[in-house]
């Protein structure tokens, strides 16, 4: 588990919250953030894939649409 200084912003699906935590359970799972949520307060954790940098317009993120790649991989 690491502590992030400063708490990072992030897009959740319950929508924006800052990270005040990192945790990674090894090589085959997620990173989790730790995040309070800005409406409400209340603590979530969310896997890498379900949160995403927030619109920063001078970094060139100008949206907030979420794009999944397909998986190409074939099933065994």
């Amino acid at each position: 588990m690491m502590q992030l200084n400063p708490p990072l912003p992030l897009e959740t699906p319950k929508g924006p919250a800052l990270a005040h935590f990192l945790i990674d359970y090894g090589p085959e799972h997620h990173l989790c953030w730790v995040c309070f949520q800005d409406d409400t307060g209340e603590c979530w954790t969310w896997r890498n894939p379900d949160v995403r940098a927030p619109k920063n317009i001078t970094m060139g993120r100008r949206s907030q649409t979420h794009h999944r790649k397909t998986d190409l991989r074939v099933a065994e």
